[in-house]
């Protein structure tokens, strides 16, 4: 039935069936249900160039992606991810049509406040909804959360294994290039540490779907001063192949 309202963003069906549904195309199963998304194009080519992967499935199309799975690692499989709910969390959604029950994604994004160092690991428990792809999945509301109980297994490993981190939400949102002073300010006394483009889909996807979901996001370019400080975040080889190699481990936990 759906909910009407005066903005269709806000309209909401909770039919669980769709003209298009991944989940009724008799998708092949992968061989393994856990899968890391990177948004570390210079990691996953390493790992290409290294002979450490294998290809599991690729889908064509107007926009490909290839899935993974590592030689040493079988039961783990990796893609890259696309920029954006609509691409990534979309693709996610017929990766759960594949059988993936598992999920850890990691990327870098925009800091919302400067004393968050680059490379400053942020185990995502939430995010803001400040985009449209959740929306139809999830009813209408001003933040969606991760799972709890996935969130204090990330933390424990990572406490075990004393690596430092920082907990908290994140701001999604479609439009880059409309972060402004003010909602900048905004979304931080809200208590977003990180923008980004992907968890409140992601998210959506996984509550709406009933899979593991987890994220950890690296502190990268500064947006929280009156000029845009890229702090050359995406030059940070060292932490990115280790952040994914730490995804390998916590995609098991969860």
């Amino acid at each position: 039935m759906i909910i009407e309202n005066e903005y269709p963003v806000l309209e909401f069906d909770d039919d669980m069936d769709a003209v298009v549904n991944p989940f009724k195309w008799n998708l092949e199963p992968f061989s393994t249900d856990k899968l890391i998304i990177t948004f570390f194009p210079d990691v996953m080519n390493d790992l290409i160039k290294n002979n450490r992967l294998e290809l599991e499935r690729h889908f064509g199309g107007e926009n490909p992606v290839d899935i993974y799975r590592f030689k040493d690692n079988p039961e783990v499989m990796i893609t890259l991810g696309i920029v954006g709910c609509p691409s990534c969390a979309g693709n996610l959604e017929v990766f759960a049509g594949c059988g993936v029950k598992k999920v850890m994604f990691c990327g870098g994004g925009g800091v919302l406040d400067k004393n968050i160092k680059v490379g400053e690991l942020l185990v995502v428990e939430g995010a803001i909804r400040d985009e449209g792809f959740s929306y139809r999945y999830i009813k209408p509301s001003r933040y969606i959360y991760s799972d709890k109980k996935i969130t204090e297994t990330i933390c424990s490993y990572l406490k075990a294994h004393n690596i430092p981190h920082l907990t908290g939400i994140t701001w999604t949102t479609d439009a880059m290039f409309r972060e402004t002073k003010a909602l900048v300010e905004r979304r931080k006394a809200e208590g977003a540490k990180i923008v980004e483009m992907e968890q409140a889909g992601c998210l959506a996807v996984a509550q709406f779907r009933s899979f593991d979901y987890g994220a950890i996001i690296y502190g990268g370019d500064d947006v929280s001063q009156d000029e845009w400080d890229t702090r050359s975040w995406d030059k940070r080889g060292g932490i990115r192949q280790n952040l994914v190699m730490l995804c390998c481990d916590l995609v098991k936990e969860i």
